[in-house]
């Protein structure tokens, strides 16, 4: 699939080979607080939607796992008034993201769990790095693993692409797409704001973006640019509009459109424009044609072929922006545990050649 990236292609700082890094760090000088942060505590805030329930999803994940009778291996198998300190540890080199969201879920099992970072998100671990710990119940930290290891290597990957991409696309920045994980909207977009990224829409309710299909059912693309500034002015809306072309014709009509009709289209997304080569190199002149056409009167968005080989080549075009679907429909995992005896642990991941 188009854009699905191994991290072991990823150019990571020098220092993440040092073997410093390689092992647990101090904690001594690490954030600790009980399990849970406010939003203006967080060290990257996620994206403000108006309906989305980020704690209504760690319910969520929480209540699948649970099922109608609980963890049954930890009534078994661990006394209630036990406590432990389990260690985070890093599996790969990557960007970490979900430190946040990891509180979150152990606010939500058990709030008098602690909670302590050597790395805040958006930050480097590396292979072999013990990044956290929690402390407090044994039965309430093995309930809450899964889930807030889900939410964070998932997070983890995306950021970790998304920080690749971002570092090759510049000047143009990088975008997602809306193709996410069900349910998972908000975190996935906020995984790729940790990554250094940007956010394209969250939805189909705060930017209007016309697309081929509504091109096709309009009858033209100039219809339906002019549907839409009606449409606009009608409910008294203002924001951003994008429309979708697929040719330099399609370009010269947008701006000849634009050129005639009072309009509130911002943005011109250049799809497919970036041409694969036999040899695996990109033509980009349509691209650069077609930025050169605009000519700074609209902002400009590439889309199509966008790749971590072919992302530099296209930010080199003057595009303003480059969005991606891979960041999050083609997400790898970044591999990370949580560890009650990390000896042990460390002992098999270099066993293993995972730590």
């Amino acid at each position: 699939m188009s854009g699905i990236l191994s991290f072991s292609s990823i150019v990571l700082p020098d220092w993440c080979s040092t073997s410093s890094c390689r092992r647990g760090v101090r904690m001594a000088a690490a954030r600790t607080t009980h399990a849970g942060l406010s939003l203006e505590a967080m060290a990257i805030k996620p994206p403000s939607h108006p309906t989305y329930d980020l704690k209504g999803i760690i319910k969520l994940a929480l209540a699948e796992d649970a099922g109608n009778r609980g963890d049954v291996t930890c009534m078994a198998t661990i006394p209630v008034d036990m406590e432990v300190e389990a260690c985070f540890l890093a599996k790969e080199d990557g960007i970490i993201a979900g430190i946040a969201l990891a509180e979150m879920v152990f606010q939500e099992v058990d709030p008098p769990l602690k909670v302590e970072w050597s790395r805040k998100d958006g930050e480097y671990v590396c292979k072999g790095l013990q990044f956290g710990k929690v402390y407090g119940r044994a039965h309430s930290i093995v309930v809450a693993e899964r889930i807030a290891l889900n939410f964070m290597q998932r997070m983890s990957g995306i950021a970790t692409l998304t920080k690749a991409m971002a570092d090759a696309a510049y000047p143009a920045y990088i975008l997602e797409t809306r193709k996410t994980a069900p349910g998972l909207r908000l975190v996935d977009k906020w995984a790729v704001l940790i990554g250094g990224g940007r956010n394209h829409r969250l939805g189909l309710f705060d930017m209007v973006l016309i697309k081929d299909n509504h091109i096709s059912i309009a009858g033209g693309i100039s219809n339906a640019l002019r549907s839409v500034d009606q449409y606009l002015e009608r409910e008294n809306l203002q924001m951003e509009v994008e429309v979708e072309t697929r040719t330099l014709a399609e370009v010269k009509e947008v701006l000849q459109y634009a050129s005639q009709m009072k309009t509130s289209l911002t943005r011109i997304m250049l799809d497919n424009m970036v041409i694969p080569l036999p040899n695996g190199d990109v033509d980009v002149s349509m691209l650069k044609e077609a930025v050169e056409l605009i000519n700074g009167k609209f902002e400009t968005e590439a889309s199509g072929n966008v790749t971590l080989k072919t992302v530099h080549k296209i930010g080199q075009t003057g595009v303003t922006y480059i969005s991606s679907g891979a960041l999050t429909h083609s997400v790898t995992a970044l591999d990370i545990s949580l560890k009650i005896d990390t000896e042990l642990a460390l002992e098999v991941g270099r066993r293993t050649k995972r730590a």
